[in-house]
């Protein structure tokens, strides 16, 4: 069942076939992705993340996850960090001791193999959704932005990515952008939609005058009710919500490391 192909299958299958795991600070969740459709090949796999989450239990369940599909071919990892090369440089909702750890190397000693490609969550979203679900087909610059706890940023020109950016600490009028249009403030102040809405779109008219965006793709769990709050944006780029949810990291992390694999699925 090596990446979960029968020994009949063709070998141009093997090659629509990918594996993602996306480590969050609740959960660790894994699975097969289809590379021409992006969508899963049958259920995630997901283990809550270990307390206290070090690199080393995290490696663990990484590798756990991998061997519940018997997978064995390239594996693309997620990480709530800034990763440049393979390093983690910053931790957010994982314990510190991950800053300046070699994530790739950490992940494939416990793999067991070199074929590991490391990147950041909000990074591998972005690529998703710009291969597969709302960016598809979308040429210029494309920004998707994670709203949550914090504020997540991607950014893709035609389809390229330039990593690590970290938009959600921008300031805006004061305060860093998270701090006033994350949606964990919208709970906490008990914002409207509406009110909401308002300080979002004070956020992305900071990020226009910056970057000129042809589209803004907005994900995290508030995009799923997107009908109550995008139409009150007042920004001048057209914003929509991401349309791969909860398998963005997944399926993101996947195309990365079919990428980084030379197996050609790049855009």
């Amino acid at each position: 069942m090596t990446q979960a192909v029968s020994e009949s299958t063709p070998s141009d299958a093997r090659q629509r076939q990918g594996f993602g795991v996306d480590v969050g600070g609740s959960g660790i969740k894994g699975g097969i992705v289809d590379l021409l459709t992006g969508e899963l090949v049958g259920d995630r796999f997901k283990i809550d993340t270990p307390q206290p989450s070090t690199p080393d239990s995290v490696a663990a369940v990484v590798a756990q996850i991998a061997a519940h599909f018997e997978w064995t071919g390239p594996v693309g990892v997620t990480l709530p960090a800034v990763v440049t090369n393979g390093v983690a440089r910053s931790a957010a909702n994982i314990d510190k001791a991950w800053i300046d750890t070699d994530a790739k190397a950490l992940f494939s000693a416990a793999l067991g193999h070199d074929q590991v490609t490391v990147l950041n969550d909000a990074d591998a979203a972005g690529v998703a959704e710009d291969r597969y679900g709302a960016g598809k087909d979308k040429n210029g610059v494309v920004v998707l932005l994670t709203f949550g706890t914090g504020i997540g940023s991607a950014v893709l020109h035609n389809g390229v990515l330039l990593p690590n950016t970290e938009f959600g600490h921008l300031e805006v009028d004061g305060k860093e952008a998270e701090h006033r249009a994350a949606s964990s403030v919208k709970e906490n102040q008990d914002l409207s939609y509406k009110e909401w809405a308002k300080e979002v779109s004070k956020v992305l008219e900071t990020f226009e005058a910056l970057l000129w965006p042809d589209l803004f793709i907005a994900g995290g769990g508030i995009s799923r009710k997107s009908e109550k709050w995008i139409p009150h944006l007042t920004n001048r780029t057209p914003v929509v919500a991401a349309t791969l949810l909860n398998a963005a990291g997944i399926v993101g992390a996947a195309l990365a490391a079919d990428t980084a694999a030379g197996t050609g699925q790049a855009r």
